[in-house]
């Protein structure tokens, strides 16, 4: 499903308040946010608990039904988000790198990234 018009800027909107939010949580007290405790943990526990959120998704999409996988993608949202401000890299960034590439072939793109290195 291609995500299209008031669809789509709902999508969005809901990452980018999400995404600030957890800017917000940087420094609060991790004993009452969860967000602030991982932040406060560094970028390498950000990026562990990824990984982590990452084989949960995949061992859904496997086994188990849609609503699980949509409830382990959604998970999988969060914690890059929370992995994202632990680096200090902005969402917009990130959108930036896809627009650049929309249109684009994925075989043409990484044939060039590949290129580049």
């Amino acid at each position: 499903m291609v995500l299209e018009g008031e669809r789509a800027d709902m999508g969005a909107e809901v990452l980018v308040s999400l995404a600030a939010t957890i800017k917000a949580r940087r420094g609060e007290d991790a004993s009452l946010s969860y967000t602030a405790k991982l932040l406060a943990a560094g970028p390498a526990r950000c990026a562990r608990k990824l990984g982590e959120e990452a084989v949960e998704l995949l061992v859904a999409a496997l086994s188990e039904d849609d609503e699980h996988v949509k409830a382990e993608a959604a998970d999988l949202l969060y914690h890059l988000l929370v992995l994202l401000e632990a680096r200090n890299i902005p969402l917009s960034d990130v959108l930036d790198v896809l627009a650049a590439r929309a249109g684009t072939s994925g075989i043409a793109e990484k044939a060039a990234r590949k290129a580049s290195e």
